[in-house]
């Protein structure tokens, strides 16, 4: 499995949204681009090198699907964002 498979989520590691949580959008060389739904939309995906994020295992097989086929909205990325932290970090 890819460390950095789309639509799996990940925990920022350095900046000013330290400790955060994304979702992967893309993957471009040594860049991910980064959506949280809130201040990071799909529309202007937060590019970060991969040495500052903590990817994760966990993936939802509904995101990648709807990001692969572009259909995925803002609001949906919010309600997976929620639902990881209450399955995972609780």
């Amino acid at each position: 499995m890819n460390l950095y498979e789309i639509g799996s989520f990940c925990k920022s590691k350095a900046g000013h949204d330290k400790d955060e949580i994304f979702i992967i959008l893309r993957e471009a060389g040594e860049y991910v681009y980064l959506i949280d739904g809130c201040r990071r939309k799909i529309a202007n995906p937060k590019r970060k090198k991969k040495k500052h994020i903590e990817p994760t295992s966990y993936i939802y097989n509904e995101v990648k699907d709807k990001i692969k086929e572009s259909v995925i909205r803002d609001c949906e990325v919010r309600k997976f964002i929620r639902r990881y932290k209450m399955e995972v970090m609780n």
